[in-house]
């Protein structure tokens, strides 16, 4: 599989690597900006990049702290400032993600994102307001580990948290969890988890996960994002968003429940379309790339 070359942007200081998959001869100007997950990088959308590029202008981005972007030492509240260091927050990523549309795209775009990609992509949606066309949520994470998701019936969760949380804050901890799942037999394992169905599961995509795990500063961004305990969930989002939203949702998703996406279906007016993918996982896009492609071209042919 060949990727498109990257390219680098600027921002705050930080190099924040993305590609462009373009038809030459592209009629209708649409622009479609591609949001990977957790761990993950533009390279994730090895099967959907060229394919929606010959009818599209179609951008694949790495966020900050992933792929081959910048990775900034993680900064959380209670730590002082320090050079190289950031608050790793889907307020930083959103804001990376508008500011690359007002800046680098210049004219109204759809975004589109896998598990926490779809967070960033509502969050990034409100912020172009008029500029972003509509949103695309593949397997949009649902955050449970959220505090705003606790019940207070959960005791025992409710006794443990305060020990989770210290000490995930541990450098040692956290970078001892990374190192364990960044090797190529955990990450197969892991994949086995969100490709149900074995499907493209291949040495390509482990190559494509390993391979930024082993980046300096790549244990970072782990840190940063394990100790997000109150942030953004979707449902806080959908309301703020002013453009039509698809969810497509692999039926078998391990993590992400389907049942949720259901009834965010039922409840918020904006979203337009549930697509289920039968037998796939957490990443459709990636498990099943044809019919999610054909889904995403639907969508775009809808609200173009």
């Amino acid at each position: 599989m060949s990727f498109n070359k990257s390219e680098n942007w600027n921002w705050r200081n930080w190099e924040i690597s993305w590609s462009l998959s373009k038809k030459s001869t592209c009629e209708n100007n649409i622009n479609i900006l591609l949001i990977h997950g957790f761990g993950a990088s533009k390279k994730h959308w090895r099967h959907n990049q060229d394919f929606l590029g010959k009818s599209f202008n179609c951008y694949a981005i790495d966020l900050l702290g992933f792929g081959e972007s910048s990775q900034p030492s993680a900064l959380l509240n209670y730590e002082p400032c320090k050079e190289n260091s950031i608050k790793y927050s889907f307020d930083l990523w959103s804001n990376q993600i508008s500011t690359f549309c007002s800046e680098v795209i210049k004219s109204p775009v759809y975004l589109v994102g896998n598990s926490i990609g779809g967070v960033i992509a509502l969050k990034a949606a409100e912020i172009l307001k008029n500029d972003c066309k509509g949103v695309i949520l593949i397997d949009c994470a649902q955050r449970t580990m959220d505090d705003k998701r606790l019940k207070k019936s959960d005791i025992l969760m409710n006794l443990l948290r305060p020990v989770l949380k210290t000490l995930v804050r541990q450098r040692i901890i956290s970078n001892t969890l990374f190192t364990r799942a960044a090797n190529p037999k955990v990450i197969k394992k892991i994949l086995e988890q969100a490709y149900p169905s074995g499907k493209n599961i291949d040495e390509e995509l482990i190559e494509i996960l390993y391979k930024p795990s082993q980046r300096t500063n790549s244990k970072e961004a782990f840190r940063g994002f394990i100790n997000l305990f109150d942030d953004y969930l979707a449902t806080d989002l959908f309301d703020k968003v002013g453009t039509p939203i698809q969810l497509i949702w692999g039926e078998k998703d391990p993590w992400e429940s389907l049942n949720e996406a259901k009834e965010w279906k039922k409840k918020f007016r904006n979203i337009k379309r549930l697509d289920i993918i039968n037998g796939a996982g957490h990443c459709p896009h990636d498990e099943e790339p044809e019919e999610t492609n054909k889904l995403i071209c639907e969508f775009l042919q809808e609200t173009k």
